[in-house]
């Protein structure tokens, strides 16, 4: 064993060659620091990047910090910058530093410490965050669950009752070849005290929320691909909880903007009516439709409403959700891949914004 171990990094994404290397320093130490460094001009927030390595590797002590310094090995300067913060976020000397890349030598030498380099060229993992960042989906089985959960996208299929909203989520998820999550709030309306029957409260809708929320974290760790499709969601529970209580809930409508999807997709009114023992009934259907349109389009969420035969409101759902999902897995460059003048006037500017 070799005392304390170092790794450091941006984890832009976290992947699993990060985490062969973190356990390499764990088997070979007695105790490991991992540092998330990364800049300013990134798009993944540290505190997510240092929350992702603390779930895979419980007993590293994990810190994180700006790091705005210019990436250029061959500058003593910016050598000198880095090394500040560095040693400025050590509880301790390190005894080893443990890297995949060459700088760990230098790094090493620095801190009066032994370097180990654990996959040189990566053979081994032959992964990167760059081939990451450049096609999540292709590397997705790379990815720890909790990173997949971050980067997953939810589409969130609603409508009034009997417009084919569940039909859609289910033949969506096939066509995406991913996962959907069912409608909690139908399970609820079967098992709660007084059924049908009994007059809705207020806090039910709470509950409901709570479920919901609850089976889309548990599959967002699990989906095949970085999309979820969502059979209701937050919003739609607020508007079912005007319908059954009578009065708005602010604090439904707030924890739904505070949980946004990337797409709502509105199903339809237009197909014809089916009962299965829990809908009120056709009566209340096409105002509840237009009550759905209203707050939709008073919210920011990208959202289209489809009608036709289940194939042509996929296609149409698939079609809006492509350039939105291409945005959404797209990343701010790093700031090792930009020029060095622009790296010298980011980090200017990085300064100015936490003086001003």
């Amino acid at each position: 064993m070799s005392g304390h171990g170092l790794v450091l990094g941006k984890f832009y994404p976290f992947h699993s060659g990060h985490s062969h290397l973190i356990r390499r320093a764990q088997r070979d130490s007695d105790r490991v620091t991992v540092q998330v460094l990364g800049a300013s001009v990134e798009s993944i927030p540290l505190e997510v990047r240092a929350s992702w390595i603390r779930e895979s590797h419980p007993g590293a002590r994990v810190v994180a910090a700006m790091d705005d310094a210019p990436v250029d090995f061959e500058s003593q300067a910016a050598w000198d910058e880095h090394m500040a913060l560095i040693a400025s976020l050590l509880d301790g000397p390190v005894d080893t530093v443990f890297s995949c890349d060459s700088y760990g030598g230098e790094l090493a030498r620095r801190l009066d410490a032994r370097w180990v380099q654990i996959d040189e060229g990566r053979r081994i993992n032959p992964v990167s965050g760059t081939a990451i960042r450049a096609d999540v989906a292709g590397n997705w089985h790379e990815l720890a669950p909790a990173v997949r959960a971050w980067l997953t996208a939810r589409v969130v299929v609603l409508g009034a009752e009997s417009t084919g909203s569940t039909t859609l989520a289910e033949a969506l998820a096939d066509r995406l070849g991913t996962l959907w999550v069912p409608e909690y709030g139908r399970e609820h309306s079967v098992i709660r005290e007084g059924g049908l029957t009994a007059p809705w409260r207020s806090d039910e809708f709470d509950l409901i929320v709570d479920r919901q929320i609850a089976l889309e974290q548990q599959a967002l760790r699990q989906v095949p691909v970085p999309v979820l499709v969502c059979d209701t969601d937050v919003l739609a529970t607020a508007l079912w909880h005007e319908r059954y209580v009578g009065a708005v809930a602010p604090r439904l409508h707030e924890a739904a903007a505070a949980h946004p999807p990337l797409l709502y997709v509105l199903t339809g009114d237009e197909i014809p009516f089916e009962q299965d023992g829990l809908r009120d009934g056709e009566h209340i259907r096409h105002d509840m439709q237009q009550r759905f349109r209203d707050v939709l389009a008073a919210q920011d969420v990208p959202w289209l409403e489809v009608h036709g035969d289940v194939s042509t409101r996929v296609d149409a759902a698939a079609s809006a959700l492509a350039p939105l999902l291409a945005e959404h897995l797209s990343f701010a460059l790093p700031l090792e891949a930009r020029p060095l003048d622009e790296q010298r006037a980011l980090q200017q500017n990085a300064r100015s914004t936490s003086l001003g």
